[in-house]
């Protein structure tokens, strides 16, 4: 067989082995980074040109296992020092950017995914502003690395500190990136870490809305080009939520809706990373990585220090 005939078809066995369960999103990142530096990408023009699209299509979906009286709940809770954390970390990611000359595009992602919650945060904000596909990658596999720290570190971490239930539960919902990854540490620790941490991290989450449309605005206003839209997708994400809320004869097929979109975007980070080369990754460099690990570590101590001198409670 030759040789692109049996990377087309790998490509396609991979790109269907996304959409089961039994593909994590780290594994799909990793799965098309591996695919492009190895076998290359069969059909980049296409995937390049699909991914902003399937992305937009995975977060209306996952609007749709959103619920908003959960959320807003915890979310008016803590809105004093999510705000004051979201602002801190955006200051001191762009500081860490301009101190360690990482691009501007790669250090907004890996800033955005810091502040709010990873890989979606990611994904909303490059879908708006169009940054280079190596960029979007790196700030992907940056932050999934740190997720699996967390997941495993956290819990050791918390028992170490004596920290209770809710404390452990704030703790990871405002310093571990990813909604998955903070379901998986509190799950460790304990019912109620499992109960505090989720609904923080998804009312954390929702900031992903105003955060998106403020960056592609701002962009906009420098871009004359047609390079910046309008995240219109992130409306049809609330909207969804509001559905599936609001309606409670839809949350079943609401949820039906929200695998399948979880299901996409796992897709869509394979796709993600299959748009990667040698070329692009080395151009690309180590900053990024140090950036997104400093940021990460000053955050997660910061906001243990609070937990514990009983200013976050």
């Amino acid at each position: 067989m030759p040789l692109k005939e049996f990377s087309r078809e790998i490509f396609i066995a991979v790109g269907c082995l996304c959409l089961t369960p039994y593909v994590s999103s780290p594994i799909a990142l990793i799965l098309g980074i591996s695919l492009a530096l190895t076998l290359g990408n069969p059909f980049l023009q296409k995937t390049q040109r699909l991914t902003s699209t399937l992305l937009a299509i995975a977060i209306v979906g996952l609007g749709c296992g959103i619920d908003l009286h959960l959320v807003l709940r915890a979310g008016l809770g803590g809105l004093g020092y999510t705000l004051v954390g979201i602002g801190l970390t955006f200051l001191v990611g762009w500081g860490l950017g301009k101190v360690l000359k990482v691009e501007r595009d790669a250090s907004l992602l890996i800033t955005m995914g810091t502040a709010i919650c990873g890989g979606s945060a990611i994904a909303a904000v490059a879908s708006a502003i169009k940054p280079k596909s190596e960029e979007v990658t790196v700030a992907l596999a940056t932050i999934f690395c740190l997720n699996a720290v967390g997941l495993l570190v956290f819990p050791i971490l918390g028992h170490n500190f004596q920290l209770d239930q809710t404390q452990f539960g704030l703790w990871s919902a405002l310093a571990i990136h990813d909604t998955s990854s903070v379901v998986g540490a509190t799950l460790q620790y304990g019912e109620s870490a499992y109960e505090v941490g989720t609904t923080v991290k998804l009312a954390r989450a929702l900031w992903i809305v105003p955060l998106t449309f403020l960056i592609a605005g701002f962009r906009s206003q420098e871009v004359q080009s047609g390079k910046i839209k309008k995240p219109w997708f992130i409306l049809g994400f609330i909207l969804a939520a509001c559905a599936v809320t609001y309606f409670p004869v839809l949350q079943g097929v609401g949820k039906k809706i929200a695998f399948v979109g979880g299901r996409l975007m796992v897709l869509t980070l394979f796709l993600i990373g299959s748009n990667l080369n040698r070329a692009t990754l080395q151009a690309v460099g180590f900053r990024p990585l140090l950036m997104g690990i400093t940021l990460w570590v000053l955050v997660a101590t910061t906001v243990l220090a609070a937990i514990l001198t009983g200013w976050i409670s």
